[in-house]
């Protein structure tokens, strides 16, 4: 073999491992992009680099491995179904506290699903594995859990907080016990669909969905009130509750 026979042949096995290499890469950025979703793009925006973030995603993956997580049994996957329709309730009387409840229901479920809830950024971190979807409204809803705190939100950020808060309790506990828009708009979760009050109110809108949630705000004040027909929508509510958490 001559000595530009051989170089060919080095140069040739350079670019055989060059292009492996580039496709093992490759092959490894779209499995975090799949696992991570979202999460992947926000990871990439903040960090300082694309391989750190993704360097720092696969170390999420390490960390999550080691979590022993635990599915939800059908009775507790009822009991918590319940007492997020509390927290619905008591949003019409009390939507400061509502919130607060949520935020505190929400934290109870995470635990019991087996995840760290010590730290709220190592929570986010563990939770953007397998629950990277939802993630971005759960951060929404803190924001606005942290402003309520403050008193600086709104019955409107509020509400939405609820919305938010929903998200992720859904994924966690099953989208079947947690009812989700239907094409004619008969619940999303946080009320259902009604006309707004007579009396000088109007229905508040889910803007993410176009679907209003059964509250009312009044237009001098802004305060909540429950739209005339909220006993019979939210008993309609809690039926549709109750069947899917026993399905």
């Amino acid at each position: 073999m001559t000595s530009t026979q051989i170089l060919l042949l080095v140069i040739i096995v350079l670019v055989v491992v060059v292009v492996a290499a580039v496709a093992w890469q490759a092959s490894r950025r779209r499995a975090l992009q799949r696992t991570f979703g979202p999460e992947y793009d926000r990871a990439v925006a903040e960090g300082p680099s694309r391989s750190a973030a993704e360097h720092e995603l696969r170390d999420r993956e390490r960390r999550h491995a080691e979590l022993e997580l635990r599915p939800l049994a059908p009775g507790e996957r009822e009991r918590y179904a319940q007492q997020w329709r509390a927290v619905q309730e008591q949003f019409v009387e009390d939507p400061a506290g509502a919130v607060v409840a949520g935020d505190e229901l929400v934290t109870r479920l995470v635990a019991a699903r087996g995840y760290p809830t010590e730290n709220y950024d190592d929570q986010l971190a563990y939770l953007s594995v397998e629950h990277a979807r939802p993630l971005g409204h759960y951060r929404d809803a803190h924001d606005i859990f942290l402003r309520g705190q403050r008193g600086e939100a709104s019955t409107e950020d509020l509400r939405q907080a609820l919305v938010h808060y929903r998200e992720l309790f859904a994924d966690l506990v099953g989208t079947d016990v947690v009812p989700r828009p239907t094409a004619a708009g008969r619940t999303d979760g946080v009320g259902t669909t009604g006309p707004a009050s007579a009396a000088g109110t109007a229905g508040v809108a889910d803007s993410s969905d176009g679907v209003s949630n059964g509250f009312a705000v009044n237009s001098s004040n802004g305060s909540t009130a429950p739209s005339p027909d909220a006993a019979a929508r939210r008993s309609a509510t809690d039926s549709d509750l109750e069947e899917n958490s026993h399905a």
